[in-house]
Formats: C-alpha cells, sequence, structure tokens
C-alpha cells in the first residue's frame, strides 16, 4: 500500500468567463517512508494538489487516498494519518506555544501529549518560547509552530509546503535535521520547495509540474543523469554569442553553460574568444537539479522524463 496515491486528477474551475484548468490527469504514488519532492514554478498546480490531498478542495476528477483512505469518502480517517504545514502563517493569536500545541493534540483525541509536545519544541528550538504568545513571536517562530502543530499528532505521512520560504538558514538546517530524522523512522515525507538544493539533498525521487501536468517523475539520481554531467561556470562582463547565449544560464555575472565531454568544453571556450567575450574564474562542475528543471520546465530533453523508476 502506498503512503500517498494520485488517481487521474484534474481541478477546473471558472474564472472571468473561462475554464482554467488548475490540474490534469496527474497520477503518482507515494511509497512508505519516502522522501518525495514535488517541484514546479508559480502556478504549477503544486498548492491546489496538496489542497485536494488535505481535504481542502475537491478535485473535478480522480481519487486521493492516504494509506488507502480516501480524502472525500474516508475524511476523518485520512486526515489523522496526515500533518500538513501550509505557506501561510496561520495561527491563533489568543493562546501560547504550548497551549496552541495541547489544543491542537485535542483535535486528534490525544490526551497526556506533553512528553511528545516537549520533545517538538526541543527539535525545533521553541522550549524557550513555550508560554510565549503567539503574537509574540517571529515570522520564523511562527512557522517553527506550525510545524510542530502538523506532527503533534505523530501523522505517517507528513506534507510540507514550502516550509522554509523567507526563512532564515537555522531554522532550515533544524528543520531539516528533524524531518530527516523522521523520516528515517519511516514517516513518508512529501515536499515542495522553490529550494531546488534543498529537494536535490533530501528527495528520494522528484516529480515537476508544469501548467498542471506531470512532466517529470524519477529518482532524482536518474533525473541528474538525463542532463550534461558537466556545467561550465565563469564570470563575463561581456555579451555572450547568439549560439551560447540560448543555452546559457545567466545569473549577474555569473554563466552557466552545459557541456557533455572535453570536445564540447573546448568547443564553447572557441567560441567565447572568436567572439571576445573576456571570462573570469573558469571551473567546471557537476550539473545540479537546477540545471535539470530549467531543461525540463523549457521542453529540453523532457521527451524521457514520464519515465517512472522505483
Amino acid at each position: 500500500m502506498s503512503a500517498v496515491s494520485f488517481q487521474h486528477i484534474s481541478k477546473s474551475f471558472v474564472s472571468a468567463g473561462r475554464t482554467v484548468h488548475a490540474l490534469q490527469d496527474v497520477s503518482f504514488d507515494i511509497g512508505e517512508g519516502e522522501f518525495f519532492g514535488l517541484l514546479g514554478p508559480n502556478g504549477a498546480g503544486k498548492t491546489t494538489l496538496i489542497s485536494i490531498l488535505a481535504g481542502l478542495a475537491r478535485a473535478s476528477k480522480g481519487t486521493v487516498r492516504v494509506q488507502g483512505h480516501d480524502v472525500v469518502s474516508d475524511y476523518a480517517a485520512a486526515r489523522r494519518v496526515l500533518g500538513v504545514v501550509p505557506q501561510e502563517l496561520v495561527f491563533d493569536p489568543f493562546f501560547s506555544v504550548r497551549e496552541t500545541l495541547r489544543l491542537q493534540s485535542a483535535y486528534f483525541g490525544l490526551r497526556r501529549n506533553d512528553d511528545w509536545i516537549d520533545e517538538l519544541l526541543a527539535h525545533l528550538g521553541l522550549s524557550d518560547k513555550a508560554d510565549a504568545n503567539m503574537r509574540q513571536l517571529s515570522g520564523g517562530m511562527k512557522r517553527r509552530v506550525l510545524v510542530a502543530q502538523a506532527l503533534v499528532h505523530r501523522p505517517p505521512v507528513i506534507v510540507l509546503d514550502e516550509p522554509t520560504a523567507g526563512v532564515d538558514v537555522e531554522l532550515r538546517q533544524t528543520l531539516w535535521q528533524f524531518i530527516a530524522r523522521l523520516n528515517k523512522q519511516g514517516h513518508a515525507v512529501l515536499l515542495t520547495t522553490h529550494y531546488l538544493e534543498e529537494a536535490e539533498a533530501l528527495c528520494q525521487r522528484i516529480g515537476m509540474l508544469k501548467q498542471g501536468q506531470l512532466v517529470a517523475l524519477d529518482r532524482t539520481s536518474a533525473l541528474l543523469a538525463r542532463t550534461a554531467s558537466t556545467m561550465l561556470r565563469f564570470k563575463t562582463d561581456g555579451a555572450l554569442p547568439p549560439a551560447l547565449a540560448d543555452r546559457a544560464r545567466i545569473t549577474g555575472r555569473i554563466v552557466q553553460i552545459p557541456a557533455r565531454d572535453a570536445a564540447e568544453v573546448e568547443s564553447v571556450l572557441a567560441t567565447l574568444r572568436q567572439a571576445g567575450c573576456p571570462v573570469e574564474d573558469l571551473e567546471m562542475g557537476r550539473a545540479d537539479l537546477e540545471d535539470v528543471f530549467l531543461a525540463i520546465m523549457h521542453g529540453r530533453g523532457a521527451e524521457a522524463s514520464q519515465e517512472v523508476h522505483a
């Protein structure tokens, strides 16, 4: 049995008199104990899919199951095995951190849950804020409480929707250490993030959404193997020749160009020399998930992206 199963999920709605297809026939499973990444640009349908999983929205077509429980017909059972950390900072301003977590425990019928609450507070760096009112917390601390709320009933399936967006490095490290520990203990994790280095480091398998469609689904290592194994990186103040500019990733003065072998590296350097383009800090490195993501989103090398590998 899968931890989560999305089968032929479509979601449409009418906006300004026209039909918008937020999701189109999306199907994939997440295994028990798997760390799965769901990636895509803004508006790709990631949060819509999570909202359907959490029972906050209904699919126009298709079914979603969490540990075998249908999220519509068996909503209560599905929700008990699911912990969701939303993007938005939603909190009750009238309670302290500990009171918030006790109240969340009560929603799931849990009594005498203080030992686990104390453990959550310790692992998320909230112990010294346990008696502070939620209104007194910084944005980063509030996000830590949202994570604790999602985990207070020890759900076997954890959903993290952009959990580190706009937060400091310390929280990111603390959160990932704790989530990785829970994953090793058997919890399945579904992560959406715009920090692709996080997804590359944490996720065993990745799905990519584009305009509501699943355009890639594979093991992280297999996705990385599909793009060029070498990236030529350098700085320049000059204009790249069109032949290179079309395939380059440019961030300020930093340019990255894929190169599959030594001959292609020499070809790129020769083209730069002929164009009189000055090069500084030249280095070669391994392609990363961002390179793969951009290639797939722009339709390069996506023809094999629908293959599924366990």
